[in-house]
């Protein structure tokens, strides 16, 4: 009997286990790294990325504001490789994230922020790239080879890595527990593939996904793969902003997406989701607290930031199925290829 999974779909299987060989095999370099994060004392954060990279990037974002009380900015790559200009980044920490390390203008930009006197990171599924190669450390991010063009496993293990170096650094026993018992969760969560949701969808062309805070950075990416792998117009924005222009595209059944974690930002999101429900849309919410909206299944964590990459997981296992019922095979979405080299 042949395996008629997508890969794609045979990735998501094994995020749980990619994230498991990650904790066992990159804690000790990674507490290394936010040892010497800890003594540079830095002043500020800045990130480089592309796509996928760059959402982990705006989860970290969240992460590192919310725990540290560090500013963290992302920094366009072609402020090195393209303007060539030199940035002052001295008592700075710059954070690199790129699955394949090998796109020119990251590495411009790494190494960039290395002679501008940041203590530079790259964090990427291959050590021996250039990416770590011009930068000071290394997170080897431990995800296995991924092949389907669409990041999933990757995108996981580059959140979760940054949020280990998160709980070294600040000596978070509760992120520490949470994140030893993620891959349990993960795993379940990859088993929700919310079919009332696909249904909503059906052959709609168009949709919004919100989220706020960390599960903004989500919901980034859930836009991201609507249209990489199902060829939908997909929109993200923040729960915060949506009711302030683009919510006037919403007609009777327009498909929207709410993710919610159990943190400070939960009951904003589901007012919205709800407030969405009442002028016609069709909103899905992961809360159990929408009083119009339909509650999603979900699967909450130990840390309200590692219930966002749960979310992440449930959210692959839908989209995967999404493309299928469209005729859409995921592995192979159109005009895209696995490794984008920009200058």
């Amino acid at each position: 009997m042949t395996d008629q999974k997508t890969q794609m779909r045979r990735e998501i299987d094994e995020i749980a286990s990619a994230v498991q060989r990650l904790i066992a095999e990159g804690s000790a370099d990674i507490a290394r790294i936010a040892g010497a994060a800890r003594a540079a004392d830095p002043r500020f954060v800045a990130t480089v990325a592309r796509g996928s990279s760059d959402h982990a990037c705006t989860f970290l974002k969240y992460a590192f504001e919310l725990e540290l009380g560090l500013p963290v900015a992302s920094i366009g790559p072609s402020v090195a490789s393209i303007y060539g200009a030199r940035l002052r980044l001295s008592d700075g920490l710059c954070l690199a994230v790129s699955q394949s390390g090998r796109s020119p203008d990251i590495v411009a930009m790494a190494r960039t922020a290395r002679d501008g006197g940041a203590l530079s990171v790259a964090v990427t599924n291959d050590p021996a790239s250039p990416l770590a190669e011009a930068s000071e450390h290394t997170i080897d991010i431990h995800a296995g080879p991924e092949r389907s063009v669409a990041a999933t496993k990757t995108f996981i293990a580059s959140a979760v890595s940054t949020l280990m170096l998160l709980a070294h650094w600040t000596n978070d026993t509760g992120l520490h527990a949470a994140l030893s018992d993620l891959p349990e969760a993960l795993d379940r969560a990859g088993a929700l593939d919310w079919p009332d949701l696909r249904a909503a969808i059906g052959a709609r062309q168009s949709l919004f996904t919100l989220g706020r805070g960390p599960s903004w950075a989500i919901s980034n990416e859930a836009a991201l793969k609507f249209k990489e792998t199902c060829q939908i117009h997909a929109e993200s924005y923040s729960a915060a902003e949506v009711l302030h222009g683009p919510v006037s595209i919403v007609e009777e059944g327009f498909p929207v997406l709410c993710l919610a974690a159990a943190d400070a930002a939960e009951a904003s999101v589901v007012s919205v989701a709800d407030q969405l429900t009442e002028k016609g849309a069709q909103v899905f919410v992961t809360s159990d607290h929408p009083t119009t909206a339909t509650a999603l299944p979900h699967v909450r964590t130990r840390h309200y930031l590692t219930d966002p990459i749960a979310l992440a997981v449930s959210f692959y296992a839908m989209v995967e199925r999404v493309a299928a019922e469209r005729g859409i095979n995921p592995d192979t979405p159109r005009h895209l290829r696995k490794v984008t080299e920009t200058v």
